[in-house]
């Protein structure tokens, strides 16, 4: 079984989204659906109850140039996965729990 859930994303938008309407974000494996990423949710935060899942790939596009000694050289974005959880009301996720 791969790795589902890469790490969570903590910024200030998605810690208003968490405040606000329950929902927290993840980096996910882009091979994963929408069931693993909640049954993985829920193991990995005992106690907590996945509503729903949205997820979204991004990155690719159009490539970036980079302008180095030897001349130009385009990268291409790194494509990932992300998924948007929105917990059961009442429920929260404690990232900082373990520092």
């Amino acid at each position: 079984m791969t790795k589902i859930i890469i790490r969570p994303i903590i910024t200030e938008k998605m810690t208003n989204e968490a405040e606000k309407r329950n929902k927290y974000a993840f980096q996910v494996a882009k091979s994963a659906n929408k069931v693993e990423i909640k049954n993985a949710i829920e193991k990995m935060y005992e106690g907590v109850t996945v509503e729903s899942v949205n997820t979204v790939n991004y990155g690719g596009g159009k490539p970036k140039a980079k302008y180095t000694n030897k001349g130009v050289s385009y990268v291409k974005p790194e494509m990932g996965k992300k998924a948007l959880v929105t917990l059961a009301e009442g429920q929260t996720i404690d990232f900082y729990n373990n520092i």
